[in-house]
């Protein structure tokens, strides 16, 4: 099996159509979607910050 890694900066607010046209883009299979979060804080207390996704496509193995 032969697996690529894509990172997907994405902004939650405003880039959930960008990010279906990317995922029907992959020609392989997705295995998963792994965010990146960081915490963030501010006076009142904390939240999280997601910044980008990695995400994880089995590809075909290309035979010789």
């Amino acid at each position: 099996m032969k697996y690529s890694v894509h990172r997907f900066d994405i902004n939650m607010a405003k880039d959930q159509s960008r990010l279906e046209q990317f995922l029907n883009r992959l020609e392989g299979e997705v295995v998963a979607i792994i965010p990146n979060i960081r915490p963030k804080f501010l006076p009142m207390g904390a939240t999280a910050v997601l910044d980008f996704l990695f995400i994880v496509e089995k590809v075909s193995r290309e035979e010789s």
